[in-house]
């Protein structure tokens, strides 16, 4: 390799090594004799570009396939793009608009076309962006939702589930969306809490004898009321039962009904009853065999069966309605109101409960082993405290409608003769047409050229939830008896699922589902969710707050291995992540830190002389607790405790590493290294580099190469991980004694302004491990050590590490008036510490009444304060006698 710069060239070394990387094909798996692992990359929109939310998603994605690469598994990582149906079709509408093409007067055909040449134009960026993160994928496994072979799997799923009985067609009261134009399914409507208005509105009885004052959100819809209802149990609306009322502004008589259903204390008590525009009006209407009158179009207009205001949208209709009605006279009052409103999850459009003819799929059967999967934890959500919601989406599952009114989708395969009535199910019209003759359907004089496909396009989701199978076959969609082929026998189940936890049921539930379905058992073993991106205030990232950073930026500012260090370090498992710029700066610097580290020790020259015995004990020190960390970051990772895993490497490092162990080692200014001390350093950046590499692969695999010499094609990320070996837990702490004692002798240097040059003494009271004794001479210039019983006449300057004492004499190096003075105000801040704990601990309340570990705690504070005073109180005395 050439020599390396003194500065880290991120963008330049980044794009070098991944081109690197797919060059030598390194991403590649394929099916052998090891372990599998294996993940499926959420596929994101077709639609989508890089933003925060994928950079974590991602990036731990990456973390587990590149450290799974590295323990000698066979890993895998299948990427890929969802054809997203209604973000898709919405993006290609508006292309077409701003060219003046409207929507309608293009066939199914030629507007496929267009959607078809945008999906080549614009559907890999979000792919591309990720390359750009470093993610291991395997390219050549890369799947869009709407290839041939997965438009396929699709259609013959929805066959096999229709044969099965668990399909079936009905007029059903369904979420529609008016700015897609679709259904959308219960799980894509999102809940949102709106200022809306009371509207009391008077209905005059249509025998002229008084009026019925009603509370409504939806003035709007009053044209599509069928009766008034009230709970029969009512005193107040007693003599109402069996008359009528007159709808305002159009005077259509609608009865007055009874239910229990009302709310009495609810508005009036009188519900106007809407079956066409309210799921719960509609179930009242079913009851009471009411008409339904639905006087919105599929946009959101007014209709004509609405009578007045046709074409008006619905929220302007609502407006000019208010207006009408007051000035009508019926118009009681109106009230400050707060609602609970439905919203498209795509379009962000209020939905609108509608009746419509669609495609559902059973749910019951199918939801049975899902739900039996992750609460007896075969399938274990991480953090598990997800696991109570996903029972109940799965214990109150609903029928979910598969159709969608559009055209961009895998097309429903179902089959209607020239009349409109439905045929049958097939693949084609032909299959369709065999498979009624063979259901004994008379199809005489019917051809398949007479046959019309059904005009809908399934749910996305649902050819997202077979993406476990058929990202590696998509036939056994077909025959689910059958064994399917070599990759799928090897790949599935995959291991782990990355993904975010407000798709847990719109997704993860039914890729379960379509897993006991198509497979006979469960597509993955742990679902790890993620939390949201927000900013530093908590606010979620988005467009219109600006506060959303465009990761392709950071990564050029920050790097790539900065940016998902400081992603990574604050983003446990379902916890929102609280994103400020500053972590990747962190991340950056921590990069540079491992840059200037590998150069310093690279700089060295070696010489033959014996290791000293300092550098000896520095470096069995740091081989234990390297080790210990080996075996700490393994755990980690069983938990999926990813962050604590790299935070715990970080430390390591920065601290451990660089603050400590090289401080130890180091030559003296111009002299070699011994060689034993420099190897060994080698030997320990080799293994930090390689624990290092799956949360940061450029930088470790850039230093990797400068570490020795490198055959063409090698690889960080092909070598095995370390593991961990025996370390002595005792020697463990009691280096970190040593080191707790060098900061404290620093810290009497730099407050008492000794140099470094200038030898001190140190005299300790207590346990410590004299063969460390070198290691605080090398670090802090000790003359000389000395173990001693009492403390010492003229020891200004003490301290205490756990029950030992250390004892620095400074002599005339120390200014005793100043030196008492400072040594009083302590004295004198700990004696009010330890009254104030003191009083706490005479109150017998408080002793008998709060947790014994509090009281401890408390104990155990005064048992310090005490032995500070204490210590405080000799070195006055020390001084005052001196």
């Amino acid at each position: 390799m050439n020599e390396l710069p003194a500065k880290y060239n991120p963008s330049e070394v980044e794009d070098k090594l991944y081109a690197y990387w797919l060059e030598n094909g390194l991403f590649r798996s394929t099916p052998d004799e090891r372990e599998a692992y294996c993940i499926v990359i959420p596929p994101p929109n077709v639609t989508g570009v890089l933003h925060m939310g994928h950079m974590l998603n991602n990036t731990i994605q990456d973390v587990l396939v590149r450290r799974a690469r590295m323990i000698g598994k066979n890993a895998c990582w299948v990427p890929g793009t969802d054809h997203a149906s209604i973000a898709t079709e919405a993006k290609v509408v508006a292309k077409l608009k701003e060219q003046g093409i409207d929507k309608a007067s293009l066939t199914r055909d030629e507007f496929l076309k267009h959607a078809w040449e945008w999906k080549e134009k614009h559907g890999g960026i979000i792919l591309e962006q990720l390359k750009k993160l470093g993610a291991s994928c395997d390219w050549s496994r890369t799947r869009f939702t709407m290839d041939p072979e997965m438009s396929q799997a699709v259609i013959d799923a929805f066959i096999h589930l229709y044969r099965r009985g668990l399909i079936y067609r009905g007029v059903r009261m369904v979420n529609w969306d008016p700015a897609g134009k679709t259904a959308v399914s219960d799980e894509e409507v999102i809940r949102k809490e709106v200022d809306s208005k009371l509207y009391y509105l008077s209905y005059p009885l249509s025998d002229g004898a008084g009026e019925v004052i009603v509370a409504t959100t939806r003035p709007e819809t009053i044209m599509a009321d069928v009766a008034i209802c009230v709970h029969p149990d009512d005193e107040r609306y007693s003599a109402l039962h069996g008359k009528y009322v007159l709808i305002p502004l159009i005077d259509r008589k609608i009865p007055i009904i009874l239910d229990e259903y009302v709310t009495r204390d609810f508005g009036t008590g009188c519900l106007k009853i809407t079956p066409a525009h309210d799921l719960n009006d509609y179930e009242i209407g079913l009851k009471h065999k009411l008409p339904v009158i639905d006087i919105l179009n599929d946009d959101g207009t007014l209709n004509s069966a609405a009578q007045i205001l046709t074409g008006e949208d619905r929220f302007v209709a609502r407006k000019k309605i208010v207006r009408m009605l007051e000035e009508a006279g019926r118009l009681s009052k109106t009230e400050d109101y707060k609602s609970s409103v439905g919203f498209s999850e795509r379009t962000d459009a209020v939905i609108e409960p509608r009746l419509s003819l669609q495609w559902f799929l059973k749910m019951e059967e199918l939801a049975a082993p899902a739900l039996k999967d992750v609460i007896d934890e075969s399938i274990k959500l991480i953090p598990d405290k997800f696991k109570n919601t996903y029972r109940h989406w799965m214990e109150n599952v609903r029928d979910w409608c598969i159709s969608r009114q559009l055209w961009w989708g895998q097309r429903i395969p179902a089959w209607y003769k020239a009349d409109g009535t439905f045929l049958e199910v097939g693949k084609t019209a032909q299959e369709a047409l065999s498979a009624a003759e063979s259901a004994g359907i008379d199809c005489s004089g019917i051809r398949a050229d007479m046959l019309k496909q059904d005009e809908d396009v399934v749910d996305t989701w649902f050819s997202s939830w077979l993406w476990p199978i058929s990202v590696f076959d998509p036939s056994v969609f077909a025959d689910p008896q059958k064994k399917g082929n070599r990759d799928l026998n090897y790949y599935y189940p995959t291991d782990d699922l990355i993904t975010a936890p407000e798709i847990l049921f719109f997704w993860v539930a039914r890729m379960i589902m379509a897993g006991h379905e198509f497979r006979g058992k469960k597509p993955f073993s742990t679902v790890y969710l993620t939390g949201i991106v927000r900013d530093k205030l908590g606010r979620k990232m988005s467009k219109s707050l600006g506060n959303s950073p465009d990761p392709l930026s950071l990564i050029a500012k920050y790097s790539a291995d900065g940016v998902r260090m400081g992603m990574l370090l604050c983003s446990a498992a379902g916890n929102d992540i609280l994103f400020d710029e500053s972590q990747v700066e962190q991340g950056r610097n921590f990069c540079n830190k491992i840059w200037n580290a590998f150069r310093l020790v690279k700089s060295w020259q070696t010489s033959d002389r014996p290791q000293p015995q300092h550098a000896l004990k520095a470096v069995e020190w740091f081989e234990m607790l390297l080790n210990k960390t080996i075996a700490e970051v393994a755990d980690d990772f069983r938990k999926y405790r990813i962050s604590e895993a790299l935070m715990a490497l970080y430390k390591l490092f920065w601290d451990d590493f660089c603050g400590r162990y090289l401080e130890l080692i180091k030559p003296d200014f111009g002299s070699p290294i011994d060689e034993e001390s420099y190897r060994s350093s080698l030997r320990f950046f080799d293994k930090m580099l390689k624990l290092l590499h799956p949360f940061m692969p450029f930088i470790t695999e850039e230093i990797w190469l400068h570490l020795d010499q490198r055959k063409s094609g090698e690889s960080i990320m092909m070598c095995r991980q370390p593991e961990a070996t025996a370390f002595d837990e005792t020697k463990i702490e009691a280096f970190e004694q040593a080191m707790n004692c060098v900061s404290e002798v620093r810290n009497i240097r730099k407050d008492k302004n000794i140099p470094h040059k200038t030898a001190l003494e140190l005299y300790i009271k207590g346990h410590f491990d004299d063969s460390l004794i070198c290691v605080l001479s090398r670090a802090v210039n000790l003359s000389e050590v000395k173990r001693v019983e009492l403390r010492p006449e003229g020891a200004a300057s003490s301290f205490m590490l756990g029950v030992t004492e250390f004892f620095v004499p400074l002599g005339n190096l120390l200014n005793v008036e100043d030196e008492l003075k400072k040594l009083k105000s302590e004295l004198q801040y700990f004696q009010g510490f330890r009254d104030s704990v003191n009083r706490k601990l005479s109150n017998e309340k408080f002793v008998s009444g709060a947790p014994a570990q509090v009281v401890d705690v408390e104990r155990k504070k005064l048992a310090d304060a005490e032995t500070k005073i204490k210590a405080i109180e000799e070195q006055i005395a020390s001084l005052e006698l001196g």
